[in-house]
């Protein structure tokens, strides 16, 4: 549908396999989400302890792939920290207004919100980026709308918490795309920037006797899981999003809702 993706090689192939892979990954997360509510963790604590457990992880990555020396060149060039801090503050406001979405019923609000993020990006990939779509991509884009478009009259109203998710996503991939930094160092980077926030959260909320996690080792252990559940879909999309044309990427996102 793109150049990119007509006649991959084999750099290509390997994050077109990353993008598949986030994705389903992340079409799944809603069942975990779902399974913590019902243990009793609303949706602030959950993105409270996933922020926590997220930094750890991501730190793994970085000592796994040896980018020790590439952390510290990204935290000494302040173009590239402010454009992660950004980054962080989008990636933030989507998971924040995704968990809420699937703690309080609107989980087909978020889906919709994901199925414009495909819209925006392709949008953006050809106005930003010059990236060419053949006759088979505008098709499957014009029936991507025109579905999107029914599923909003459906809805009835204007779905502000879609276009927030769907915003905010579609910007940070455009960053994430532009940033000079590799997937595992940045996503550390934006990790740390968000557990600061989240680390303060959780302490209050204990404090204060709320929280599920940490009063019994098994809702801290499912809790936890959100360290994996975020890091490892993150690092694939980080590392595909560079790789791949922008409309590539959009048409993947269709697996996740």
């Amino acid at each position: 549908m793109t150049q990119a993706a007509a006649a991959p090689d084999g750099s290509s192939r390997q994050a077109l396999a990353a993008g598949i892979g986030c994705y389903i990954f992340w079409g799944l997360l809603p069942a975990l989400f779902m399974l913590m509510n019902h243990a009793g963790a609303t949706p602030w604590e959950i993105l409270g302890e996933r922020t926590l457990w997220a930094a750890p992880w991501a730190a793994g990555l970085v000592l796994i792939a040896g980018q020790g020396g590439h952390l510290r060149q990204v935290l000494a060039d302040p173009r590239t920290l402010g454009l992660l801090t950004i980054s962080a503050l989008l990636i933030g406001t989507n998971w924040a207004t995704y968990v809420w979405a699937v703690g309080n019923g609107h989980t087909l609000d978020a889906a919709l919100g994901y199925y414009i993020i495909p819209l925006f990006n392709m949008a953006v990939g050809a106005l930003l980026f010059r990236e060419r779509i053949d006759r088979f991509g505008l098709t499957a884009i014009a029936l991507a709308a025109v579905g999107v478009a029914v599923q909003t009259l459906a809805v009835g109203r204007l779905p502000l918490l879609s276009l927030v998710l769907a915003i905010s996503f579609g910007l940070y991939g455009v960053i994430r795309k532009q940033v000079r930094a590799e997937a595992q160092t940045g996503l550390l980077v934006e990790c740390a920037l968000m557990a600061v926030p989240g680390l303060i959260y959780v302490v209050w909320l204990h404090h204060s006797g709320g929280g599920v996690a940490w009063r019994t080792p098994g809702a801290t252990l499912l809790l936890a899981t959100t360290g994996p559940a975020t890091v490892l879909p993150l690092a694939l999309f980080a590392w595909a999003a560079r790789r791949l044309p922008l409309s590539t990427g959009g048409f993947l996102q269709f697996i996740g809702p």
